[in-house]
């Protein structure tokens, strides 16, 4: 063990590394892939961004301005934060109808997700499409879908265009707990692993799915070995942790981009608001959700730790909270001035 300790101590001093307990650097934590400090910084502004906005969802929902559906992903940021963190440039993301944060975070603007969540010209659907229906092919987001399941097959269908041109880019397909229980999905594990299709399957398991613990809903509650019958690996991820969720999707994208075929992360995560804006969420308690809020809040564990491993100030954070807030009261003035799409636009975009 010795030894083994003066080896490392050795390789770190030739890389220019700080030692482990060196002066400036950060102490080693037991069991938690390695983050920086600037990895952590990106990560704590791009997790915020995504809660701010969604906060600002509900309230301008609650205010009439929002209509028809609208999930909200307060709770479940590090998932999709830590998976683009851990993604190259044209790797694609598809996911359901939660998907807001899965825009943010590919680079789409606050401004155009919320002008499409009210209705308006400046949308990306030009505020024909909503909450559960936006797209954008120049950022490689290939939409959130209101049918349960349907961007399973979508999402594969992604991963089959990549493996027919020989390209090396990486499906991420993003799907929740009820939706795994669809038969589209095992149709799509069926045809990926068949042909080694480079896509990765993203189970992101918020517990209840509609309202329904996962518990009472699924005969098999570790998500991890659905792909087994198809010799699809998988694991199971701390989807409230971004450093884990970073880590498990660099090993996931390394396996399906180097040709060996589809992989299931199974995220477990868990949203503090309703399945939708009409969901009291009365089917746990409101001790549960504080205790997930106190102990595994993912922006509050990156905060605690920029604060106490890494030094910075609270100044310093609160400007990036302030920056954050600006972003996304620009967006809400924009959403809400801006003008709703022409009549004759009831008539373009249309597959007969």
């Amino acid at each position: 063990m010795a030894t083994a300790a003066r080896k490392a101590s050795s390789a770190a001093a030739k890389s220019g590394a700080p030692r482990p307990g060196a002066k400036g650097a950060p102490k080693a934590i037991p069991n938690t892939p390695p983050i920086t400090r600037d990895e952590d910084l990106h990560a704590y502004r791009e997790m915020l961004l995504i809660r701010r906005f969604e906060e600002k969802s509900g309230q301008m929902y609650g205010m009439g301005l929002i209509g028809g559906f609208c999930h909200l992903y307060i709770g479940q940021e590090a998932v999709v934060v830590g998976m683009h963190m851990a993604s190259k440039p044209g790797d694609q993301v598809i996911t359901g109808y939660r998907d807001h944060g899965h825009m943010l975070v590919t680079g789409m603007e606050a401004r155009g997700v919320l002008a499409e969540l009210t209705g308006r010209r400046g949308g990306y659907s030009r505020g024909k499409g909503g909450s559960m229906h936006m797209f954008s092919r120049e950022k490689k987001f290939f939409g959130g879908h209101g049918i349960v399941g349907a961007q399973v097959s979508l999402g594969t269908g992604l991963g089959f265009a990549n493996w027919y041109r020989d390209q090396k880019s990486v499906s991420l397909v993003y799907f929740g707990d009820g939706a795994a229980n669809q038969g589209q999905v095992y149709e799509s594990f069926n045809m990926a692993a068949l042909w080694k299709l480079p896509v990765v399957y993203i189970i992101e398991n918020n517990r209840y799915a509609m309202g329904t613990s996962v518990s009472r809903a699924s005969a098999q509650t570790d998500f991890s070995r659905r792909g087994i019958s198809f010799n699809i690996p998988g694991e199971q991820v701390d989807g409230m942790d971004i450093r884990a969720v970073k880590a498990a999707g660099e090993r996931a994208m390394e396996h399906a981009r180097s040709g060996k075929g589809p992989y299931i992360l199974e995220m477990q995560t868990y949203r503090y608001r309703g399945h939708s804006m009409s969901d009291p969420a009365k089917y746990r308690t409101k001790d549960e959700v504080q205790k997930m809020r106190e102990e595994h809040d993912p922006i509050e564990q990156v905060r605690a730790r920029l604060i106490k491993q890494w030094k910075v100030n609270e100044d310093e954070l609160k400007a990036i909270d302030a920056k954050v807030r600006d972003i996304v009261n620009d967006a809400a003035d924009f959403a809400t001035h801006d003008p709703e799409p022409d009549v004759a636009e009831l008539y373009t975009d249309i597959l007969l």
